[in-house]
Parts: C-alpha cells; sequence; structure tokens
C-alpha cells in the first residue's frame, strides 16, 4: 500500500535540512584533508569556504540567466503565447504568488522546468513541444508543478545543491591533481616523510576520489524528494492529480536518447529527466527524479 504523500512532507523537509547539512560537513572535509596534506588544515578549511561562497553568490545572482541560457530558453509576452501566459497567471493567482515570466524552449521534446532565485524573480520555462502534445488540465498539472517548486523555493534549493556538488568536484579534481604532483616532486626530491605521510596521503587521496560521488548521489537525493512534495502541491492548487499523473505519462515516453535538453547539469531541474530513455529506470541510486511509476501511484491515489 502506497502512503498518500501529504504524511511525509514534514519528514521530507527535515531530511532535506540533514543531507545540507552533511553536503557543508563534506565540502569541509575535503578542504581539510587538502590542507592537512599541505600542512595547514585551517587554511584549507578556510580557502575551501571562500571559494564556496563566491560560487554560491554567483548562483544566486546570475543563476536564473545561466539556466535558461544553457537551456535555449527565450522569454516570450502574452502577445506572444496567450495560451501558455494564462495558464501560467491564472495558477500564480490562485497559488498566490507574482507570475513568473514565461519562456519557451523550441523543441518538439515535451518538458518544463522553473528556475529563480525567489517567486519574485522566478521564470516557467516549457518546451513547443510540451504545449503542443499536453491537452488544458495535463498543462496545467505540468504548470502548477513548477509553481509549487517557486512557491516552495525548491529552485533556491536545488540551485545551492547543484553549486555545492561542484564546487566539491572541482575542489576534489584540484586535489588530486595537487597530489599527484606533489607526490612526483616529493619522489624527486628524495620522499617527504615515512609511513606516517603515506597514510595521510591514502586518506587525503581517498576523500578527494569518493567526495564527488557522494555529492552526486546527495544532490540527486534532493531533487527527488522535492518532486514528491511538488507533485503533491500541484494536485491541491489544480484539483485534479489526474491530470498531471497524466502528463508524466505522456512526457516520459516522449525523452529521447541524446536529444536537445539532454544536458547533465540541468536534468535535475527538469519535471522529467530528459535522459530518462537513456538510461532506461529512474529508480537507481543515481537518479535525479523518483520513479515514474512511484509519482503518477502516489498521484492518483491523492
Amino acid at each position: 500500500m502506497i502512503v498518500p504523500i501529504y504524511g511525509h512532507i514534514r519528514t521530507n523537509r527535515v531530511r532535506t535540512f540533514f543531507l545540507f547539512f552533511f553536503f557543508v560537513m563534506l565540502l569541509l572535509a575535503v578542504g581539510y584533508a587538502v590542507g592537512l596534506y599541505m600542512g595547514d588544515p585551517l587554511t584549507g578549511i578556510i580557502l575551501t569556504a571562500i571559494v564556496a561562497i563566491i560560487i554560491m553568490l554567483i548562483s544566486y545572482y546570475a543563476g536564473q540567466n545561466i539556466v535558461t541560457s544553457m537551456a535555449g530558453a527565450r522569454p516570450v509576452t502574452k502577445e506572444e503565447e496567450p495560451y501558455l501566459y494564462h495558464t501560467v497567471e491564472g495558477l500564480s493567482i490562485a497559488a498566490g504568488i507574482p507570475t513568473p515570466r514565461a519562456y519557451i524552449i523550441e523543441t518538439d521534446v515535451p518538458n518544463a522546468f522553473a528556475a529563480g532565485r525567489k517567486p519574485e524573480k522566478a521564470v516557467v520555462a516549457v518546451t513547443r513541444g510540451l504545449l503542443n502534445r499536453l491537452n488544458r488540465v495535463e498543462l496545467e498539472g505540468v504548470i502548477a508543478h513548477e509553481l509549487s517548486h517557486i512557491r516552495n523555493y525548491d529552485v533556491l534549493i536545488a540551485t545551492m545543491a547543484v553549486v555545492l556538488a561542484g564546487t566539491i568536484v572541482f575542489i576534489s579534481v584540484i586535489a588530486r591533481r595537487s597530489l599527484f604532483y606533489g607526490r612526483l616532486m616529493g619522489r624527486r626530491g628524495g620522499g617527504r616523510g615515512g609511513k606516517g605521510q603515506l597514510l595521510v596521503l591514502l586518506v587525503v587521496l581517498a576523500l578527494a576520489i569518493l567526495a564527488p560521488i557522494f555529492a552526486r548521489i546527495l544532490q540527486f537525493a534532493i531533487s527527488r524528494e522535492r518532486e514528491y512534495l511538488a507533485d503533491a502541491s500541484a494536485s491541491e492548487l489544480t484539483g485534479y492529480p489526474e491530470g498531471l499523473a497524466s502528463a508524466l505519462e505522456k512526457i516520459s515516453k516522449q525523452q529521447v536518447q541524446e536529444g536537445p535538453l539532454n544536458n547533465e547539469a540541468l536534468q535535475g531541474l527538469f519535471i522529467i529527466n530528459p535522459a530518462l530513455k537513456a538510461r532506461g529506470s529512474s529508480s537507481s541510486l543515481f537518479a535525479t527524479h523518483p520513479p515514474l511509476e512511484q509519482r503518477v501511484n502516489r498521484l492518483r491515489e491523492m
């Protein structure tokens, strides 16, 4: 028996808090490990924190434009796309948030995403294929899902998760290269220490290799939890869960391998992972979204 999704909302929010806490601890651990190897752990932590803050500030203030540019989305006016505009406007009023700007991605592959650091600065982007292939109630379900992400500040959380994961990966790559270069220099210079130094080297190298993997797992876990919550909020907003359930089934069947939306950095933002066909199942540990069957079943149990 599938438990109704609203019974898990509070639990999911608590889980997300701890996931982010672990994210930060993992990031600082990488910095500490690099600093430990270099002989100054505190400096490693401080430098890692500074890099993370700079990247997050850039993402916070410019992330929306970066995301829409990467997706190939362009803004449209009410006169250009009245059907889309009125759908977004009506559901925004019902959700009690400012109407986000509407964007179009000119591709026949149906999909949608939301971006923005807060409701007043948000956008909703849909593909041409989504507008052409979904009926009215299905389109409303998808738009309501994206508006729920905006209302719940999920888009900001998703951006921070991407930034933290990317920072950890970036620092880990630098750490591995620094360790390799430093080890070579140590050998040329006759060695830098005994067994203790070798043990530190192995620990730091292991952390540098495993940290990016853990970061990606945590990023995907946050995305999966938020998709369940957005599905539930969208159903509450429209009062018709079947519309979104039907839309998810349609969209999932029409993703294409090596398609125009298949950008690994953006996969977690779309309502359906554009690489779904390429990866087969969305139930793996590294999936950006919950399994489609579970999402649809939960919606139809509401």
